[in-house]
């Protein structure tokens, strides 16, 4: 058996996946999921469930972004692909070599994403600026982050991006990053009871008008900095009542000459977790 679980909120619960799904009524998300000893205390919980028949239609019909009370961050410049995107996109403005010192430093781009209010389940709808002209999806492996700074689970990131905006100044990076429905995440939190291999993949795919027109992958030890890593800096001076969501940066750029459309559909697939797809407004 599998010792892993994955952990859906619904809209009157949550479906924990284990085998089978088991099904827990009225109870509160932040508290369950931001658990000390997460994996533990859930194997403890199915205990005392008999499985549910309606987990299917849940996942189809009741799913939403496992996102509450947490916050979602997060992280910039993390593999060598960010880093040449975005010097190529900043040089014309001057900021070029800043993304190169990101990527040397001791200390990562952290950056502020969103809240559930802002963020879209898979499934939903997200959205691209009305004053951007350059704008795409940047698939990454997310951590769930528990009140103590301890990762106890993953889920999939859709760190939706104003390359226009963000090229035209490295300071307006928030604007390019933070606005309604910019972060897609989903479908589940997957908690595993060891850390995901660095071997992990993680593929993008986009489809228009029913044609695949992108499509890539990348292995999530490419990334140049350990996950742990990105957490102790973000907790330095910032604590999480609930946990939080930390996006782990992006292997996987379109090329230059491709940006996001209305109706384009984004597939972001990491095996062990599934598969979060969005659609663009």
């Amino acid at each position: 058996m599998s010792k892993s679980f994955k952990v859906y909120r619904t809209r009157n619960g949550i479906l924990i996946e284990h085998a089978q799904k088991y099904y827990l009524s009225d109870i509160d998300w932040n508290l369950f999921l931001n658990r000390d000893h997460l994996y533990q205390e859930i194997a403890k919980d199915i205990q005392l469930l008999s499985p549910t028949e309606k987990g299917e239609v849940m996942i189809q019909e009741d799913l939403l972004a496992p996102v509450e009370k947490q916050e979602i961050w997060g992280a910039g410049v993390t593999y060598y692909r960010s880093r040449e995107a975005r010097m190529e996109e900043s040089k014309d403005a001057g900021g070029g070599d800043f993304y190169d010192r990101v990527y040397q430093a001791e200390r990562p781009e952290l950056f502020f994403k969103g809240t559930a209010y802002r963020a879209a389940g898979s499934g939903e709808k997200v959205r691209i600026r009305k004053d951007s002209k350059w704008d795409v999806p940047e698939p990454e492996l997310t951590l769930f982050v528990n009140f103590k700074g301890k990762i106890t689970g993953y889920t999939i990131g859709n760190d939706m991006s104003s390359r226009s905006i963000e090229g035209q100044n490295p300071l307006y990076l928030p604007q390019a990053k933070t606005y309604d429905k910019s972060a897609g995440i989903g479908p589940c939190v997957y908690v595993p009871e060891s850390p995901l291999p660095a071997e992990t993949d993680i593929v993008l795919e986009i489809i228009r008008s029913g044609k695949t027109v992108v499509q890539n992958s990348v292995s999530f030890n490419q990334m140049k900095r350990k996950p742990q890593e990105l957490v102790d800096f973000l907790f330095r001076e910032c604590s999480f009542e609930y946990g939080c969501f930390l996006m782990t940066g992006t292997g996987i750029i379109p090329d230059d000459n491709f940006t996001l459309a209305s109706g384009d559909e984004i597939r972001i697939t990491i095996a062990p977790i599934g598969t979060l797809v969005n659609y663009v407004e």
